[in-house]
């Protein structure tokens, strides 16, 4: 049922409210933690999620958009204009619709490892649009499942889920509980083996490294400072994008995305 709403004030919006201030992550003042999802594209995938969606707030045009999934669901849509929809938000969103949900339960790390065959592991990945655009590259590639080491941001965080295109509702992830590095001998014990992303020279080329068709734990670090070394260290073998002279490093995302595409033999 679509209800009509004028009033930026009104309470039965409240989970849209203020986006600007406490954006609602839970480590922030006023942060609650919620899901939010922006545009239709990214509003479908939120409601094809396990995520359990509270209520949806969109200009007409938007919501007419998702006229089939909103006759399918039991869920408040609240239709507005542009204006009231900015002044309660915060900021005008040329999007048209947002639409906010409840988490779910985080799968557990060591069975999301066991069942895996290709995992990215993430420490001190901190960059929000980083976040979501290597979210979206281990959908499209067919990793498997993420697990968060230490310093990760939220990737359920607004601007992530954004970024990524809705793919961080569908890619399961977990945070990687325990000692750091010594938290990767989980995944060991898992049967895969840990490569670690590094731009050194002692590297092994990616291209002859033999990832497609093993099981393996990709270790994928900060951009700019990439992995402690103690990671590097923990970690059974080191592989590096070969690049030309005078660029140092890819951006993490992109280099995700090449590490993916080299560790996953096909994509359906």
């Amino acid at each position: 049922m679509i209800t009509v709403v004028r009033d930026p004030d009104d309470p039965r919006i409240d989970d849209f409210r203020d986006l600007t201030a406490a954006d609602r992550r839970p480590d922030r003042p006023g942060g609650r933690g919620l899901v939010i999802a922006e545009g239709v594209v990214v509003v479908r995938r939120l409601l094809d999620s396990p995520y359990p969606v509270r209520s949806l707030l969109g200009v007409p045009r938007r919501l007419a958009e998702l006229a089939d999934e909103l006759a399918a669901i039991d869920v408040p849509a609240y239709e507005t204009d542009a204006d009231t929809m900015a002044a309660a938000v915060g900021f005008h969103l040329n999007r048209g619709v947002l639409a906010v949900a409840d988490r779910a339960p985080v799968p557990d790390a060591v069975a999301l490892a066991r069942r895996a065959r290709v995992l990215a592991v993430l420490e001190g990945v901190g960059d929000h649009e980083n976040l979501g655009a290597l979210f979206r590259n281990a959908a499209a590639l067919g990793v498997d499942g993420v697990l968060l080491g230490p310093r990760c941001s939220d990737p359920l965080y607004r601007r992530s889920v954004r970024v990524s295109m809705g793919h961080v509702l569908r890619v399961p992830f977990a945070p990687l509980q325990g000692d750091w590095p010594g938290a990767l001998d989980l995944l060991r014990a898992c049967g895969l083996q840990v490569v670690a992303l590094t731009p050194r020279p002692d590297a092994q080329p990616i291209s002859t490294a033999g990832l497609a068709g093993r099981r393996v734990a990709l270790l994928l670090g900060a951009e700019g400072p990439g992995l402690s070394a103690e990671a590097l260290a923990a970690a059974d073998t080191r592989v590096r994008i070969p690049m030309a002279g005078g660029v140092d490093s890819l951006n993490v995302a992109t280099a995700a995305a090449v590490a993916f595409h080299a560790a996953v033999a096909s994509v359906p």
